[in-house]
Formats: C-alpha cells, sequence, structure tokens
C-alpha cells in the first residue's frame, strides 16, 4: 500500500533527516519483528519533542516486554523454531511526536519510487529494506494510542495496548485494529454501578474533580445510569482545580439539599477526597454519608488519616494488579555490561544511582561518576511499576496469536514456512488475537472482546473499623465483568447488618402504584389501588374482569362470590310462613267443600268455578317455593309459567263470576229471559278462555326468549368489593315480569270494574259485595307493591326486596279472596249447619223479582235466620241457571 499523499512527506523528512539525540530505537533481530512504543521521557519543554528519562513508566515497561520476548524464544511450546524480534521507539509522552515514531513501523509496507532518483555515479539508488513489521505493543497513554492506531490501521497492523484505558478506543468501527489487556474506564463506571445496584441504590449523588479523569469517569457513570435504568441522580458536583476556601462546605451543603441521595460516587484525586471527607466531619455529618471511591482511591491510607469515622463504611475499588517475581530477578540482575541493547539503560543508570557515566555523561552538574558495580535494588530503591504484568501479557497476546496463525498455516512445519515469511496478513492475525486465552504473568486469564478490550478485573475494599478501634480496608468483593461481593463481609458504622438506604422513594406496599414524580423516575408517590382495581405491576393498577374482585392485597382478582336467596334467609322464612299457612287453609276449604259438595251454601257459591279460584288461590301461595327455589333452567321454567297463572285463575274467575252477576241484573231490567251463557259449563268455558291468553303469552315468551340461568354482578356491586356478590337468578328481567303479570292485573282491574257496577245489588243476592270488597283490597296491595318493588331497583337488597315484596303481595292477595269469599261459608258450613238447608225452588223470573224488591226485602230481613234469603236466591238462582 501507498501512504497517504499528507503523510509522505513527513515520512520522508523523518527518515532522510539526522536522528535527534533522543531519538534512538532498540532493535532486536528474529523471524518475526515485533514494534513496541513506550514512553522513556516526559513530554519536551520549549519545542523539544522529549524531556527527563521516565525510569519506572518508561524503562520498567520496556525491560518487560524484552523480558517477556526473552521467555518466549526459550520456550520450547510456544513459537517453536521462531524467534522473535522486537523495534522498540520512544514516544516522548507527546501524540505527535509518537506519529512519527510509529511511521517507522509502516516503512517496509510503502512502496518507494525510484525513478527520479539517481546516485552521483548515475546508478540508481539502493534502498535499506526496512523491518516488516507485524504488530505493535503499546502505547501507554490513550491519546498517543488514539493518533498511532489512526495510521496502523491504514496498513492493517495490529496493536496492544498495555495502558491505554480510554473509552473511546472501544469503538471498533474506528479502531479496529486496536486491542488491549487492560480494562477502558467505563468499565470501572460499571463496577461502581454494579456496587450501586447490590446495595439496592437507586438515588445517588456524583462528586468529581474537575479534569479529565474525574469528568470522564463521572459522565461514563451517568451513561450508564441511563442506559440500564434503575438508579437516579440526585446531584452531579464537580471540585474546581482552584478550590475557593469554604468550597467543600458548599459541596457538603449541596449534598445534603437531596438528604434521601446518601451515597456518593467519587471520581477524585486523593487531596480533593481528604478535604471533601474533612468537610463533612466539619459539618458533623458522620455516618449520613456512603461513600464509593474509584481507584484514585482505592486502598490508599492518605486520604482518611486523621478522619476514620466519617470515611467508616467507604466502599472502594481498585484494579487487580500482581507483581511478576521473575521480572524483579530479572531487572534486578540488570547492569551496564549485559544490557548493552537498551540503548536508554546508561541513562537510566545515571539517573537511578544519581552518578555520571564519564566526560559525556547526560547528567553534567553530577560530580560522583559511576563504576559500573552499582546494583538495582541494593544501591537504590526498587518498585516493579504496576503496569510490568501488562506489558508482558500484551506482548504474550501477540505471541500466542501468532503461534495460533503458524499452527493454520504451517502446521508440521519447522520455523517461518512460505506463507508466513513471506506476509503475515495483519486481518488475520487480529482474528488471531481477538481469539486467544490464556493464563497470563500473574496467572489471571487474558483474553479480549469483540471490541479488543480485556476484562475488567478489580478488588473491591470497605474501609471498616474493628472491634479494637483499628481501621483498614479490608478485600469484600471483586468484579470481572461481573459482579462478586460478599454482603455478609460489610460493617457500618450503626452495626445493623442490614443493608443501608440511598433511595429517594421507600418501597410501596402490597396493592400500591408508584406515580413517578415527572423529572426523577426514581421518586415516586404510593398510591393504592382502589375500588375494583388490582395491582398489575410496579406503576400500573388495572379493573379486575367484571365477574371478579380484587384479592386481600390487591395483587390479583379473585371471582365474586355467588349467591341467592336462601330458605333460612329472614326474607324468605316470613314469606314462606305466610305461603305454608296459606296452603294450608286453601287445602282445608277445599277439603271442606269437597266434603259438602252438594249442600247449598257450596252449590250457591258455584261449585265449579269455587274450585277454580281454589285452584288459583293455592297457585299464588305455591309461587313462594318457586320464587325462592334454587334457580335453574327447570325452576325458571316453572317461574315463567305459575308467577302469572295464579292470578290469572283467581281473576279470570272473579271476573266471569261478576260479569255473571252483572248480565243478569242487566237482563232482569229487560226481560224476565234469563241470559246466555251464565250456566257453569258455560262460566268454565269463558273462564278458561282467558286463562289460555296467560299460557299463550308464556309459550311464545318461551319461544322467543329461552329460560336460563344468569349471574348479576351488578346487583350488588358495592363500592366497597369485599361486599361483592354476584345474584344467581333466572333471566327474568323487570319488563318481563311486569309483561307476565300484567294480563293478570288487567283481568283484575276489569274485575274490580264489575264489581263497582254490580255494587248496587243487594247485599242478600250471590257474592257481588265480597268479591267487591276483594278486590279494591286487592288494588290497594298491587298498588302498594309496585312502588316498593320498582323503587328499590338500585338498592344492594334489590333480589331480597323484591323477592319477598312480590311473593307476599301474591300471598296476601290470595288470602284475601280466600277470607272474604270463603272463609264465611266455611264458618257457616261447620259451625251452624242449621243455615245450610235447602229452600224452596222458584223460577227465575221469581229470582228476579225478588232481587228486584230486595230493598224493600232488606228491612224485613232481620226477622228471618240469618242468610236464609240469601241462601234461598243463591240456590234457586243456581238450580234455575242449570
Amino acid at each position: 500500500p501507498f501512504l497517504p499523499p499528507s503523510l509522505t512527506p513527513l515520512l520522508f523528512s523523518f527518515t532522510d533527516t539526522a536522528a535527534p539525540e533522543y531519538a534512538h530505537s532498540i532493535r532486536l533481530d528474529g523471524d518475526i519483528i515485533l514494534g513496541g512504543l513506550f514512553p522513556v521521557h516526559t513530554r519536551g519543554d520549549r519545542g523539544t519533542p522529549c524531556g527527563e528519562l521516565k525510569k519506572e513508566k518508561g524503562i520498567h515497561r520496556l525491560e518487560a516486554m524484552m523480558f517477556a520476548i526473552d521467555l518466549i524464544n526459550k520456550d520450547p511450546e510456544l513459537l517453536p523454531n521462531i524467534t522473535l524480534g522486537a523495534r522498540i521507539l520512544d514516544t516522548c509522552s507527546r501524540d505527535t511526536y509518537a506519529l512519527e515514531q510509529s511511521l517507522t513501523f509502516v516503512q517496509a509496507l510503502i512502496e518507494r519510487d525510484g525513478s527520479d532518483v539517481r546516485c552521483a555515479n548515475g546508478d540508481p539508488p539502493i534502498f535499506t529494506k526496512p523491518d516488516k513489521i507485524v504488530g505493535v505493543i503499546g502505547a501507554s497513554s490513550s491519546s498517543v494510542s488514539i493518533m498511532v492506531a489512526n495510521i496502523l490501521r491504514l496498513f492493517k497492523i495490529p496493536q496492544i495496548s498495555y495502558a491505554s484505558t480510554a473509552p473511546e478506543l472501544s469503538d471498533n468501527s474506528r479502531y479496529d485494529f486496536f486491542s488491549r489487556v487492560v480494562p477502558p474506564d467505563s468499565y470501572q463506571a460499571q463496577a461502581m454501578m454494579d456496587i450501586v445496584t447490590a446495595m439496592e441504590w437507586n438515588y445517588v449523588s456524583t462528586l468529581a474533580s474537575e479534569g479529565n479523569y474525574g469528568e470522564s469517569g463521572v459522565e461514563a457513570f451517568i451513561q450508564i445510569s441511563r442506559e440500564t435504568g434503575g438508579v437516579c441522580i440526585a446531584q452531579s458536583l464537580k471540585i474546581p482545580r482552584e478550590p475557593r476556601p469554604g468550597e467543600f462546605d458548599k459541596i457538603i451543603k449541596r449534598l445534603l439539599e437531596t438528604s434521601n441521595a446518601r451515597a456518593v460516587i467519587m471520581f477524585a484525586n486523593e487531596d480533593d477526597i481528604r478535604r471533601v471527607l474533612d468537610a463533612a466531619k466539619r459539618n458533623n455529618q458522620t455516618g449520613h454519608f456512603l461513600w464509593v471511591g474509584s481507584d484514585s482511591w482505592g486502598s490508599k491510607i492518605s486520604p482518611v488519616i486523621g478522619q476514620e469515622r466519617v470515611a467508616e463504611g467507604a466502599i472502594t475499588i481498585l484494579p487487580k494488579r500482581a507483581s511478576v517475581d521473575a521480572f524483579d530477578r530479572y531487572f534486578r540482575s540488570r547492569s551496564l555490561s549485559n544490557n548493552r541493547r537498551n540503548v536508554w539503560f546508561a541513562e537510566f543508570w545515571e539517573e537511578n544511582f544519581n552518578c555520571k557515566l564519564g566526560m559525556h555523561g547526560r547528567r553534567p552538574g553530577i560530580l560522583k561518576k559511576c563504576t559500573g558495580l552499582e546494583k538495582v535494588g541494593r544501591d537504590s530503591s526498587y518498585e516493579q511499576e504496576g503496569k510490568v504484568q501488562f506489558v508482558m501479557d500484551a506482548v504474550y497476546a501477540m505471541a500466542h496469536a501468532l503461534h495460533r496463525m503458524h499452527r493454520e498455516l504451517c502446521y508440521g512445519y519447522p520455523g517461518l514456512c512460505p506463507r508466513m515469511a513471506n506476509n503475515i496478513d495483519g486481518k488475520e492475525l487480529l482474528g488471531h488475537i481477538r481469539a486467544v486465552k490464556f493464563n497470563g504473568s500473574a496467572s489471571t486469564p487474558v483474553m479480549f472482546n469483540e471490541n479488543g478490550d480485556a476484562p475488567g478485573r478489580y478488588d473491591i475494599f470497605q474501609y471498616q473499623i474493628t472491634n479494637r478501634s483499628a481501621a483498614e480496608y479490608r478485600v469484600i468483593g471483586s468484579w470481572t465483568n461481573k459482579l462478586h461481593l460478599k454482603v455478609e463481609a460489610m460493617r457500618w458504622r450503626t452495626g445493623d447488618p442490614s443493608l443501608p438506604a440511598s433511595v429517594c422513594s421507600m418501597p410501596c406496599r402490597t396493592g400500591e402504584r408508584k406515580k413517578v414524580v415527572k423529572g426523577a423516575p426514581c421518586c415516586w408517590h404510593c398510591e393504592r389501588c382502589e375500588g375494583y382495581y388490582f395491582q398489575v405491576s410496579e406503576v400500573a393498577c388495572e379493573m379486575c374482569p367484571y365477574e371478579m374482585r380484587p384479592d386481600s392485597n390487591r395483587t390479583g382478582c379473585v371471582p365474586i362470590p355467588i349467591i341467592k336467596l336462601e330458605w333460612h334467609s329472614p326474607w324468605a322464612v316470613f314469606p314462606v310462613f305466610i305461603s305454608m299457612l296459606g296452603i294450608i287453609a286453601t287445602s282445608f276449604v277445599i277439603v271442606t267443600f269437597v266434603r259438602y259438595n252438594d249442600t247449598p251454601i257450596v252449590r250457591a257459591s258455584g261449585r265449579e268455578m269455587s274450585y277454580v279460584l281454589l285452584t288459583g288461590i293455592f297457585l299464588c301461595y305455591a309461587i313462594t317455593f318457586l320464587m325462592i327455589a334454587t334457580p335453574d333452567v327447570g325452576v325458571c321454567s316453572l317461574r315463567r309459567i305459575f308467577l302469572g297463572l295464579g292470578m290469572c285463575f283467581s281473576y279470570a274467575a272473579l271476573l266471569t263470576k261478576t260479569n255473571r252477576i252483572h248480565r243478569i241484573f242487566e237482563q232482569g231490567k229487560k226481560s224476565v229471559t234469563a241470559p246466555r251463557f251464565i250456566s257453569p259449563a258455560s262460566q268454565l268455558v269463558i273462564t278458561f278462555s282467558l286463562i289460555s291468553v296467560q299460557l299463550l303469552g308464556v309459550f311464545v315468551w318461551f319461544a322467543v326468549d329461552p329460560p336460563h340461568i344468569v349471574v348479576d354482578y351488578g346487583e350488588q356491586r358495592t363500592q366497597d368489593p369485599m361486599a361483592a356478590r354476584g345474584v344467581l337468578k333466572c333471566d327474568i328481567s323487570d319488563l318481563s315480569l311486569i309483561c307476565s303479570l300484567g294480563y293478570s292485573i288487567l283481568l283484575m282491574v276489569t274485575c274490580t270494574v264489575y264489581a263497582i257496577k254490580t255494587r248496587g245489588v243487594p247485599e242478600t243476592f250471590n257474592e257481588a259485595k265480597p268479591i267487591g270488597f276483594t278486590m279494591y283490597t286487592t288494588c290497594i296491595i298491587w298498588l302498594a307493591f309496585i312502588p316498593i318493588f320498582f323503587g328499590t331497583s338500585q338498592s344492594a337488597e334489590r333480589m331480597y326486596i323484591q323477592t319477598t315484596t312480590l311473593t307476599i303481595s301474591l300471598s296476601l292477595s290470595a288470602s284475601v279472596s280466600l277470607g272474604m269469599l270463603y272463609m264465611p261459608k266455611v264458618y257457616i258450613i261447620l259451625f251452624h249447619p242449621e243455615q245450610n238447608v235447602p229452600k224452596r225452588k222458584r223460577s227465575f223470573k221469581a229470582i228476579v223479582t225478588a232481587a228486584t224488591m230486595s230493598g224493600k226485602l232488606s228491612q224485613k230481613g232481620g226477622d228471618r235466620p240469618n242468610g236464609e234469603v240469601k241462601t234461598e236466591l243463591c240456590e234457586s238462582m243456581e238450580t234455575n241457571s242449570e
């Protein structure tokens, strides 16, 4: 590939000019060459690219790379018969300078056009073939890695960083050839979010030191909280770089404005952490705040000295690190004589032992001369730099990827086969890098996800004060892409083993829904699900189906209990008692009439019509039992048939009787000829014709709407669902009931009209006046029934009131008819049999004449035995009519 035109001048200006003083590099020969980028020097001042030597972050790390290459080359199992080499460059902690240096890695991949270049003798130029770099280890700083990754991806050279943690490097679309063995900063924020979630905190504040570390850490935490939900940020505060006096007291007071947010997520430097804790102590807030600190707090003592009580319970995290003992032995054994391959080691030697090497040493102000016999760790302090482990892991990751690639392309071939010797495809190598998985130098697994990120590995600490008042950091868990927290190992200032709360609102009780406060999804008011609503989720109530009601805790629905009118109910006992008395009385009258069937009183009453009327009265009493019986199809069918039939029997018979009396006397006024259809047979035909109309209507009702039962949940649907009941009843609407009884009421009204018309008939004649009184009383009963029945249609006791009212009205109507029409006759039959004797028979003309003269006879009637005239007339009339 060709270098982009914009970078071509830069490349040739760098390669064709003399290298600057610090532009040295380390070159190790090998079959496969790896590139290395390390911050050997600091950033230079006043235009110089490089500054002072960085002993730990520079020398320790590049020595770790060379040490790892030595180990791999000695390992018979890893890349056997293949030697790794290296080309290590200094980035000087500057991204632009690092870009210039990294162009060295791509020289072998750029075709140079020498057609316009000639040597002094006219011969074409001979270009030295540069080393072909197959992969790069580095860089350290994220800004340097970003700059270098942009150039390496153009030439498909994989890159593995040992220290760059910027979250943006996880963007696989822009940095597709970049990988790293350290977790990105976003993992730290995720680990802290997982801790907050595990503690069941949903309302927290954040506190950051001004600058890239603090602000980016808090930003990542807030972003994760938005994506995952469930955690709300009460306040997000920033500590200025140059805080004014009283600034930290203001921060504490602002945090107290949302006092429920006790948890404070801190991405701050050591000094700021210490001053925040001190301000909390001054404001008497010891034990109020629940601190969650990032790796800048970690397990450091300096932030908590002198304020152990206010820091008690703080949860902090720190990346898992391990010291590589083999590297310590290797580095302590390095000297000027055995480490000539490191071109910066002499400079390190002077810096480390504070001495000067010869006349041209780099430390002119130092008079002490180096002997070369100094020893690292003996004549100077030594502590392994924290990223040594990751540098070695990065080199081993590249080696394992090359080993997988060799096994795939050169299986069974010792050393490099032509397919790898001529060209190692960077994209193919990248695939093997992303697939590696092995235990690294600290025995921790090394692997990469699809974005080239290593798994996050953190230790979680809690600052605890033991019973002996000794404060220390104790490991309470770890995080490796997933939180492992030992809650039982945690200790809090209160001594209470339960987790402290940091929530905006306490959880709602069972049966209550959350009404979220606008703009604060973690804050809510609790509202009980009222009426027939039940809790379907944390934030919603739904109405139960119509036939159901909420259960006791309102988390579900249960069927509404179904009731019916029970026999033991007071609403049923009284109507049944009246009906039983009525049935007994009616049966007694029927038996008496049958027993004395041929006596004058019975014959004068019209035996056939009396039995029809008594049958109707009996049915009016009997319907009570059908109205109270448990509804089913059979009972509902019988209710439809007999509900109006009893009244129809009674009032059809009474109507026929009153009509007969009316016609007799109307005819008597005109002539002495008897009117037509006054015989018993005719009367029965008329009566059953009237009854058949009722039966015809019932049969039509059966055809149009077959009887069935229903459960009416609306009748007793009270405001309190616990009192709601479903009423099991026949499907007879109020309109159907009125239609069923309407024909009988029409007969009753017509009969009443005839009773009024025959009110002038002498009291000694037949039953005109008792029938009149019966009809007047019956009308009063049913006039009272209508407002009671329909006025209680909205009552919760509707079923009981209407059933009781209907049955009692029917029983009272029957009782009135029975009492006024038949009890006097039974009384005469049983207690005055001397009045129940036959009289002489007279012609119809004589009967009518006697009736006409009844006004005159009424004065003398008192001299005759009680009922004698009446009995005579009635009996004679019946005889003539037959």
